[in-house]
């Protein structure tokens, strides 16, 4: 998981920039209106919401806009999302797997094509690389006044399987069946998380030289900044050496 945590770390660093750009309000209202659209918009009566706007607070996202976004896709003009996975190689052999939320696939799928084409990637079929990747409950929760030692049992006991602390940030990490009981042990905890959601977690790496992963997070990158996608994962070894390089 040292990997998955360094990358987590690097894209915080650059999280102020994304916010700028309105990207993680966008995706996360995205997630917000599906949730609503599909399951209404109790948040008590909608587990997917519900976790949709827990993670829009961890975010900081306003109330004002929560309320917005649950209003705009239970109303009759609501906007119509689809969900889908892209699958393929970046440069170097790479896995790239991304998911989506759109409401034109042709669009998606000609504009993830053009980014494999330009940065020498490669696309393939769906289901082609998902055996590269686990499903894993992950939640990111602030070490601020927190004691790992006095909920590390009752974590483990919902569920929990690795616990990786980088000064300010605990990542929690259960198997996908868990995420329900973790959630929950968490909010009987009193612990709100700044992200937790189901991702897509490599079951191995790749390393690379450190110019040649430079150009493949440069492709990640153009990905993530695609406002139809919503999460891209990769097996891209982040390495100290690398680390330090985007620092």
């Amino acid at each position: 998981m040292s990997g998955h945590n360094k990358w987590s770390t690097i894209k915080r660093k650059k999280g102020a920039a994304d916010a700028r750009r309105g990207k993680v309000f966008t995706k996360i209202i995205k997630e917000i209106m599906i949730a609503a659209k599909e399951g209404g918009g109790d948040p008590d009566a909608n587990a997917r919401l519900r976790l949709a706007i827990q993670n829009a607070k961890g975010a900081n996202m306003p109330k004002d806009n929560i309320e917005r976004a649950i209003k705009k896709a239970v109303g009759s003009e609501a906007e119509s999302y689809s969900e889908t996975t892209f699958e393929g190689y970046a440069p170097h052999g790479i896995a790239v797997f991304a998911e989506c939320l759109t409401d034109n696939n042709n669009r998606t799928v000609a504009s993830i094509r053009s980014a494999f084409n330009k940065h020498g990637g490669n696309l393939g079929t769906n289901g082609s690389l998902g055996f590269l990747f686990d499903r894993k409950g992950i939640f990111t929760i602030r070490n601020e006044g927190l004691s790992l030692d006095e909920i590390e049992l009752d974590l483990i006991d919902a569920g929990a399987e690795d616990f990786e602390s980088d000064g300010d940030t605990l990542t929690i990490t259960c198997a996908k069946e868990n995420f329900g009981s973790v959630s929950r042990k968490l909010s009987e905890l009193g612990i709100e998380p700044e992200e937790s959601r189901l991702k897509r977690i490599p079951n191995d790496t790749k390393k690379l030289d450190v110019e040649s992963a430079k150009k493949v997070l440069k492709f990640i990158e153009s990905l993530e900044d695609d406002d139809d996608i919503q999460n891209v994962y990769h097996n891209l070894e982040i390495t100290d050496e690398l680390a330090a390089a985007l620092e």
